[in-house]
């Protein structure tokens, strides 16, 4: 564990490395068992995703609910089965300091996403969040159901998740 930022490493080497320079530190909050997970999914996910995916669609609808919307969609599989998502941080030790800063892929320009929102994003969501509602009520589908949910910031907005 780092003494100045409390970050915790996965290993000696990351700790290590932290100590006279720039690591990767892949945090993977503790997800709830599978036996958990499955019976959120049964008996309050699938019914609970829909409501939350039709509220978080109109939200998308207008310029003052936008922001919720986004982040309604990427809090999706949380709703469905309690899934947590991993956090990527860079630690940087130096002479004056330690810092630590969350990383995550390059992002399309905001007037990008803006242009493709309206052109394409909110129609291609309801589409796309209906197909993956449709596909998670299945037990078959429930995988497939799972990478659309992954992927539904992207085709909302061009977000890409980490």
């Amino acid at each position: 564990m780092c003494p100045d930022c409390g970050t915790r490493f996965e290993s000696a080497a990351d700790a290590q490395a932290a100590d006279g320079g720039t690591t990767v530190v892949e945090t993977a909050t503790e997800q709830n068992s599978l036996l958990v997970r499955a019976v959120w999914f049964f008996c309050v996910g699938w019914w609970a995703s829909g409501i939350w995916l039709t509220i978080a669609w109109v939200c998308n609808l207008t310029i003052i609910g936008l922001p919720l919307g986004l982040k309604m969609i990427n809090k999706v599989p949380m709703v469905i089965s309690l899934k947590k998502r991993t956090d990527t941080q860079v630690v940087t030790t130096t002479a004056e300091g330690t810092s630590v800063e969350r990383t995550g892929p390059d992002q399309y320009s905001i007037p990008v996403r803006a242009v493709y929102f309206v052109l394409v994003g909110w129609w291609a969501s309801a589409l796309w969040m209906a197909a993956a509602w449709v596909v998670s009520l299945t037990i078959v589908g429930l995988p497939v159901a799972v990478m659309m949910y992954n992927k539904l910031p992207f085709v909302t907005s061009l977000y890409k998740l980490r």
